[in-house]
């Protein structure tokens, strides 16, 4: 079913939204949940929760893709619960991935409060256009899906180094971008 289908089931508040979202990208949000939270039980609650997020915000709400509409709320989703669930310890593939991805940020306590949110999005969008395909993947993959290192090499089909390589030059050049377009890091 396409996604202005399932929209308008949200819309006319039919229960078969969620079979239908479930259908198109459950498998796809549990794996965004599972890689952050490494719990199959947390996991598939952060995806009950952001169907229920979903169905409760359209309407009003008329995302343009429904795709990453649901997907960023799987990801905060995941994101709130791996906080809750770890307050005294650490993850250490999530933690690892945020704080690689954190250097390039390396003076700010929180990036979030010294950044306007937008402008840095806008910035690192902006970046993420300037990578070849496979880099932008390699990127993706590791911060936004956070897949560990060896699972990106095996779904690209290289070895580990090269994968953590290619991370650390890409990290590096957005720091210099990030810098060039004048934040102070």
């Amino acid at each position: 079913m396409e996604e202005n289908q399932i929209i308008q089931l949200f819309n006319e508040r039919s229960e078969k939204a969620i079979t239908e979202l479930s259908n198109k990208y459950g498998f796809l949000c549990k794996s965004i949940a599972e890689n952050i939270l490494k719990n199959k039980q947390d996991s598939e609650e952060c995806v009950n929760d952001a169907f229920l997020g979903v169905w409760n915000s359209i309407p009003p709400q008329n995302p343009s893709s429904l795709k990453a509409y649901v997907l960023k709320i799987v990801r905060n989703q995941a994101i709130k619960k791996y906080h809750f669930n770890t307050a005294f310890k650490r993850n250490s593939q999530y933690d690892v991935a945020l704080d690689e991805l954190y250097e390039c940020f390396s003076c700010f306590n929180n990036v979030e409060s010294e950044l306007d949110s937008l402008e840095l999005t806008r910035l690192i969008n902006s970046f993420l256009k300037t990578l070849s395909k496979n880099d932008r993947i390699m990127f993706i993959k590791r911060y936004w899906f956070a897949m560990s290192v060896t699972e990106i090499a095996e779904d690209l089909n290289v070895n580990n180094h090269y994968v953590s390589v290619k991370l650390s030059r890409i990290r590096e050049s957005l720091k210099k971008y990030l810098e060039k377009e004048g934040f102070d890091l």
